[in-house]
């Protein structure tokens, strides 16, 4: 064969075979996984840019077609929304912030001590509670809602705050992650030094282990407070007095009454869309935070 042959067969300096036949195989498939997150992200996120533009549109508007393009009322929604019945609506975000905000902080401190109690101590029994506490991650919280509410109306606590608050401090959920987050996080030898130097076991979980958790006790913290603030059915089951609802318990009446007052759907779309702002006010506070407590906490440990 003449080294002109040679020449044309070989490939060119520089390339790599398939390179004609354009990407590789594994660069074609590792497509899938994008395409199909950035489809979870716009069915997610289609919901939330609707209520955005819906709230800047009056009732006119809203029900004469249906565009993506913002309307002219969001100001006089907000006005007649600060009006109905003399502003219940901020009473409703009122106590959707105290019974997310005292039953997070609550649920993060029963959580805290329990989590570091079934990471750090052995006693007999241990894993059968923790047991017990996975299966309660796995039952739906509408199979507890009935028997919560019985509960509750035996000790003469329905239609008040506490019927509310009092079930969202136990958090097995909560409790699980704080003892992962214990045990990965609390060396023992600490703990140890810390007896050792003559510390109670209280004052060594304050002062020793706490800081050292706090990266995880802020998802605690940051998973409880969505929760609670996204919850319908106890409040639902537990309160008859308007006054104490929450903001979802007071949207969905406000949108039963809509069927009859069409008007009220306007006021429906833009307390959704003013009941979002604080999670997100949370979610980018909590983030920075975060970061720190990371930080923190790998230096102190």
């Amino acid at each position: 064969m003449s080294s002109l042959a040679v020449r044309k067969a070989a490939p060119a300096a520089g390339t790599t075979p398939g390179t004609a036949q354009g990407p590789p195989l594994r660069h074609r498939i590792a497509l899938v996984p994008t395409l199909t997150l950035l489809l979870g992200a716009l069915y997610c996120l289609l919901p939330v840019a609707w209520v955005v533009i819906a709230a800047t549109k009056s009732g006119r508007e809203l029900f004469s077609t249906f565009t993506f393009l913002p309307g002219t009322g969001f100001t006089q929604n907000v006005k007649d929304l600060n009006a109905y019945r003399d502003g219940i609506y901020w009473t409703w975000m009122g106590n959707s912030a105290l019974y997310a905000g005292l039953g997070a902080l609550l649920s993060t401190a029963v959580s805290a001590i329990s989590g570091y109690a079934l990471a750090i101590y052995r006693f007999r029994g241990r894993e059968t509670i923790f047991s017990i506490l996975m299966a309660g991650v796995l039952m739906p919280p509408v199979i507890l809602a009935i028997p919560q509410y019985l509960l509750l109306a035996k000790a003469d606590l329905t239609d008040s705050y506490a019927s509310v608050l009092l079930p969202l401090v136990l958090s097995p959920y909560g409790v699980y992650l704080a003892r992962i987050y214990a045990y990965a996080a609390v060396p023992g030898d600490v703990v140890e030094a810390g007896r050792m130097d003559g510390a109670g076991e209280w004052r060594i979980f304050t002062r020793v282990a706490l800081p050292m958790m706090v990266p995880g006790l802020v998802t605690v913290f940051l998973f409880q407070f969505v929760a609670v603030w996204n919850n319908f059915l106890l409040p639902y089951i537990m309160l008859s007095d308007d006054e104490k609802f929450p903001i979802t318990l007071g949207l969905f009446t406000l949108l039963q009454q809509g069927s009859n007052t069409p008007a009220l759907y306007t006021l429906v779309i833009t307390g959704a869309l003013l009941a979002i702002i604080p999670l997100v006010a949370l979610f980018l506070v909590i983030q920075r935070f975060w970061s720190l407590d990371l930080l923190s906490g790998a230096v102190k440990s």
